[in-house]
């Protein structure tokens, strides 16, 4: 078994990450949330993929989940940011992936994902004309026992997605300047991390009803 680690820019990762697998004929449960399931086009093929579904109210069961087809050998998905950046950057991470592979005893395995976007992301229609690079890196893999403290380990996972993030992107051809769909830092027109989590943090208020 393996957890499959990586960021998330579009709808369609968990399609594009699963080509990580494929050199060693391998398929990959991701980890998604409920709603996903109960949606009535997504849902039969998430159920149908066998991937895990992800209820927020109740996470520990997803987890344990997780847990039991990791030590049956399978490969898990997860993305430790849990929702898409829209800032095209790595967001701050959960600590489940590397909880859920010290508990199974199995290592998780970083990549990064970038080009989907172009495709189909969060704030932007879709447009699945042919031609847009999608650019997959994948890692070495990561150990950790559960003794770690979950808050290092995820730290350490983080600043090696890091830098197979800051690679992908050195790498991968830069647009005109100002495109929507390349990251502030690199001089495109997403939002920066400072912006895009001072959005998300006015939308979390305004759903709790403090805005």
């Amino acid at each position: 078994g393996a957890v499959l680690a990586s960021n998330h820019v579009s709808y369609l990762d968990f399609i594009f990450c699963g080509f990580a697998a494929r050199p060693s004929h391998r398929l990959v449960r991701f980890m998604a949330k409920k709603s996903t399931f109960d949606h009535k086009v997504s849902g039969p093929l998430m159920k149908s993929m066998h991937h895990i579904p992800v209820d927020r109210s109740a996470g520990a069961h997803a987890m344990d989940s997780a847990i039991s087809a990791l030590r049956e050998g399978e490969v898990v998905g997860v993305f430790p940011e849990a929702t898409i950046s829209q800032s095209f950057e790595l967001k701050d991470f959960k600590t489940g992936a590397v909880r859920m592979a010290a508990e199974a005893g199995v290592p998780v395995v970083p990549m990064i994902t970038f080009g989907g976007q172009r495709l189909w992301t969060k704030g932007h229609k879709r447009d699945m004309e042919r031609g847009s690079l999608i650019s997959l890196s994948v890692g070495q893999p990561l150990s950790f026992t559960p003794g770690d403290d979950p808050v290092a380990a995820t730290a350490q996972l983080k600043a090696r997605m890091q830098e197979l993030y800051d690679d992908v992107l050195a790498r991968y051809p830069a647009p005109d300047p100002g495109t929507w769909w390349w990251p502030a830092r690199f001089g495109g027109g997403a939002p920066s991390l400072a912006e895009m989590q001072a959005t998300e943090e006015s939308e979390r208020r305004a759903r709790e009803g403090g805005a």
